[in-house]
């Protein structure tokens, strides 16, 4: 691991994590389904009624922001860097050369003790699986297939009211669903929250970036204009209406939620520009405003990875 000197919040990523989902990408083959929602095998169903604490008093409103390394594939090679304590990143380390079949990957901080040590891993072939990177036994878990469907998936954080991470996808139609989380990796079936999400072609989050202690997403539209959706804390209808807070950011080829970099207990995002470069935007607290000025974290080389998360 790099230097985490500079870690001034408790706990790392696990290493373990990155093992286990990438034998999740690898060696699952589970067939698609044909069905218009993705399929959970019956041996690994939800014994539970609900998600754990599935009321919204019971979700965590801690005003610290989670703590995530920042991911990266290039190619078939997988990267992580450090948060170094000041806002930017450590030197990259490289994890494996096995991720040439991963097509999305999320973080989610499924314990809530602050740090995103959790992982689910989508395939090239639509299978989802998920490790759990403080788990003693480091159990893979195959949630379930066809999950191409969807042209976009994110988990912000908790979105229904629950203690766990939750995960939104986005279909070919625009249809915009949500799956409440378990804690587990497991889901629920998925909820209808939205349609005409196709005008955005950037959508993005990891926690609170209004103030009120509720995970909020932000989505780009064609026109370079961004909107921020204020979270609920009910999953039938995660988000208030939108709410525009910026324009310009069409210069960016990737917007990402990437928790607390710079220490503040205040969820920040990070952008990457069509030459490479990688920025910060800290957040503020404030929905009217809910980011700083940019600042230059990254100068060049970035446009490497094809995903990050």
């Amino acid at each position: 691991m790099a230097n985490s000197s500079g870690l001034n919040r408790t706990g790392v990523l696990s290493r373990v994590t990155v093992a286990a989902i990438t034998a999740a990408l690898v060696g699952t083959t589970t067939a698609a389904v044909a069905a218009d929602a993705p399929a959970t095998p019956q041996a690994i169903k939800p014994s539970l009624s609900a998600p754990a604490a599935s009321t919204a008093a019971a979700a965590d409103t801690s005003a610290d922001a989670e703590i995530r390394f920042l991911q990266g594939v290039s190619g078939s090679n997988l990267y992580w860097y450090e948060p170094n304590g000041s806002g930017g990143y450590e030197a990259r380390q490289w994890a494996n050369d096995t991720w040439g079949y991963a097509k999305w990957a999320q973080q989610a901080d499924n314990d809530g003790d602050g740090v995103a040590d959790d992982l689910w891993g989508w395939s090239t072939s639509g299978n989802l699986s998920y490790a759990a990177g403080e788990s003693a036994s480091t159990e893979l878990v195959n949630v379930g297939s066809g999950w191409n469907i969807y042209n976009k998936v994110l988990s912000p954080g908790t979105l229904g009211g629950g203690a766990a991470a939750d995960i939104i996808a986005r279909d070919s139609s625009g249809v915009l669903w949500i799956y409440l989380g378990y804690g587990n990796g497991k889901l629920t079936g998925r909820t209808k929250v939205g349609a005409g999400w196709n005008i955005y072609n950037q959508i993005a989050g990891v926690g609170d970036l209004s103030g009120d202690g509720k995970a909020d997403i932000v989505a780009r539209d064609g026109s370079g204009v961004l909107w921020l959706y204020k979270g609920t804390g009910d999953y039938k209808a995660p988000f208030t209406g939108r709410t525009k807070i910026g324009a310009g950011w069409g210069i960016y080829n990737t917007i990402l939620g990437v928790g607390d970099l710079d220490f503040d207990g205040l969820a920040d995002f990070v952008a990457r520009d069509g030459a490479g470069k990688l920025y910060r935007y800290s957040g503020t607290g404030n929905a009217a405003a809910p980011f700083k000025p940019r600042v230059t974290i990254g100068t060049s080389g970035w446009n490497t990875y094809r995903i990050l998360f």
